[in-house]
């Protein structure tokens, strides 16, 4: 099949998504994970000129914190200056193109390990050891490109379009629901990161689901957030989710925020904000997902773990990872094999379930086809 075939199988498949009721909704096309030619426009359209969540504010903590990040092929470090400012800078240095920053760690200024050229936290040319003045080379306008930076609910989101509007404004709709929570107070007890053999639409849509909770995660997650406890959220433009409560006898350490109601504080919300930060929010803890495409069959992300309060047993913290760890590599064993499937000749889209198990996989096709249509069309 030629990349033209395929984009026009995809166009045609989120063409039908855009009209279907999610009870009369169809999985997508194999080519919609396996084209590269798709993957190419979603690199360009998505991922070039979307919110992106990096990580958490708890991983530059004080003044002088950095932590050096790549989206796509953007090398980036965020840094909290010392105006208490965080920001997202390239991490490209301004004379041979050498990447300054490595990790995370914490300093007065960034200092590139080839030649010394230093920058201050805003990005501003500080030193540029041995160079002489001369008339082709302002040492005071040199500076490191900065990229949008926000933060939200304690999340560091950045967009590697310049001209990107705002992303609170975007997220309007859904602070209300997450707001009671008070992700922005809870404190991280877990972070990874990863890259798995699958696409990165397949790691959403099983993040999103709450149809395999009980068959795949039966010795597990079953436990906690069983299937049958599912019910789908009305999706936003810029966000959709589902939620899923807990068995009354499910052991909890703590019911979270007062602010939350009891039916809140007995349910987890399971968010996805477009494209690829997934949040599993709960009132005692709740996980995390920064993904971004490194091919069609493989995906990159950071995980992590937020805990909420000060009551927490070391125990305890320890037995939410091993859970976490282990749904995680239940997960992982059915993406990874996914792919061949999609690969197969006999692939054929199947009907989704119901709304309150396979909705946000319908919600994802939506949001693609929202958010990609014109340049799709472009393309073709």
């Amino acid at each position: 099949m030629s990349s033209r075939q395929a984009l026009d199988i995809i166009a045609g498949a989120l063409r039908q998504a855009q009209t279907s009721s999610h009870d009369r909704a169809w999985t997508m096309p194999a080519a919609f994970y396996t084209d590269p030619g798709f993957l190419a426009l979603e690199r360009s359209t998505l991922f070039a000129h979307e919110w992106l969540c990096v990580g958490r504010i708890e991983e530059v903590p004080e003044p002088g914190s950095h932590m050096a990040y790549r989206l796509g092929d953007e090398a980036m470090v965020i840094v909290h200056g010392q105006d208490g400012r965080i920001r997202a800078l390239s991490n490209v240095c301004r004379h041979r193109g050498t990447l300054i920053a490595t990790g995370k760690g914490k300093g007065r200024r960034l200092t590139c390990p080839y030649h010394h050229w230093a920058y201050e936290l805003d990005g501003r040319l500080a030193a540029a050891p041995q160079m002489p003045e001369r008339p082709d080379f302002d040492a005071a306008a040199c500076r490191l490109p900065e990229f949008p930076c926000e933060t939200w609910m304690g999340f560091i989101f950045v967009n590697p379009d310049p001209d990107a509007e705002a992303l609170a404004p975007r997220l309007a709709d859904l602070q209300p629901r997450v707001a009671p929570y008070h992700m922005e107070e809870m404190w991280l007890g877990h972070l990874d990161e990863e890259v798995w053999e699958t696409n990165w639409k397949s790691l959403i849509e099983n993040y999103m689901e709450a149809y395999h909770l009980t068959p795949l995660h039966r010795t597990t997650l079953n436990s906690l957030n069983p299937t049958g406890l599912a019910r789908h959220v009305p999706a936003g433009d810029h966000w959709f989710g589902y939620e899923v409560g807990f068995p009354e006898d499910a052991p909890r350490v703590t019911r979270g925020h007062p602010d939350l109601s009891d039916a809140q504080s007995a349910t987890c919300l399971m968010l996805m904000v477009g494209p690829g930060t997934g949040i599993g929010l709960a009132a005692d803890y709740s996980s995390f997902l920064c993904l971004q495409p490194e091919g069609t069959d493989r995906v990159r992300f950071k995980s992590g773990l937020l805990f909420w309060g000060d009551g927490w047993p070391q125990s305890a913290v320890e037995r939410a990872i091993e859970l976490f760890d282990a749904t995680m590599a239940e997960d992982r064993l059915v993406l990874e094999p996914l792919m061949t499937g999609y690969r197969s000749a006999h692939h054929a889209p199947g009907p989704l379930a119901p709304a309150h198990l396979e909705g946000p996989i319908l919600d994802l096709a939506q949001y693609v086809a929202r958010r990609m249509g014109p340049a799709l069309d472009a393309a073709r």
